[in-house]
């Protein structure tokens, strides 16, 4: 008897270990963002479990978003491919038009594709993961884009990601961005131009469209990408500015 005793009363003490683990979807965000570990031992007796996850969804959107937008495909598929270093050929920037001067045009086509769909898979997953965080995921893919950490922070001009995150966030936006600057490239044949031209059309559209919640990051986008061309505004004031197939720009 006192055998039996002293096991119910241990028993008692020591919770059952009945807790499954998360599967899916959970999975994914315990990943990304765990939870508290006060929230999960119930160490913080009444505490608000809104409050306890408030930090969680936008600091996992901020990182899933990163994540993705700082994967370099131009650079991988070069390597990958044979072509070399795409940051030692032409004008060493990492995107699509820079891939193009290596000559393959698939390889262009395939980094052009990539770099859009990394944008748009970043608000897609974090709307699935964190609903409402999307544009936080946006606005992080695209900065990772431009300044990804495993290339000491150097990175592309971002048209490309941008088209893709903007298809993901309201698509009629986004297909009036792929047309200004695919149309533009098409014909003027001078990429900083017309990637540069659809940045700006962004905000403009999205407002159009009565799409007021995603004017200022497209604007924030946008002035980014006139950033990353600051070089490229200076060739087309000299009037030095290369077209595609040419020297670099």
């Amino acid at each position: 008897m006192p055998e039996s005793k002293n096991n119910s009363g241990r028993s008692a003490l020591i919770p059952p270990l009945n807790r499954q683990r998360p599967v899916g979807k959970a999975a994914l965000i315990e990943i990304i963002a765990p939870a508290p570990r006060s929230s999960i031992v119930g160490v913080r007796r009444g505490s608000n479990l809104a409050t306890d996850y408030l930090w969680a969804a936008p600091a996992g959107a901020l990182l899933l978003g990163y994540l993705l937008g700082s994967i370099p495909f131009g650079v991988i598929l070069t390597w990958a491919g044979g072509a070399g270093d795409l940051r030692t050929i032409g004008s060493g920037n990492i995107g699509a038009t820079n891939v193009l001067r290596t000559g393959r045009k698939g390889l262009a086509a395939a980094t052009l594709l990539l770099d859009a769909g990394k944008g748009a898979a970043a608000v897609l997953l974090a709307e699935w993961l964190f609903p409402g965080h999307g544009v936080v995921a946006a606005a992080a893919a695209f900065l990772g884009h431009l300044y990804p950490v495993w290339l000491g922070f150097k990175g592309g001009k971002g048209v490309a990601t941008m088209m893709g995150i903007i298809l993901a966030l309201h698509w009629p936006c986004g297909v009036v961005y792929a047309v200004i600057w695919l149309g533009l490239l098409a014909t003027l044949r001078i990429s900083s131009v017309a990637g540069m031209l659809a940045a700006i059309s962004a905000p403009m559209s999205a407002a159009f469209f009565g799409r007021f919640d995603l004017v200022l990051l497209l604007l924030a986008l946008a002035l980014l990408v006139l950033w990353k061309h600051r070089d490229n505004i200076d060739r087309l004031i000299s009037g030095t500015e290369p077209r595609i197939g040419r020297n670099p720009g």
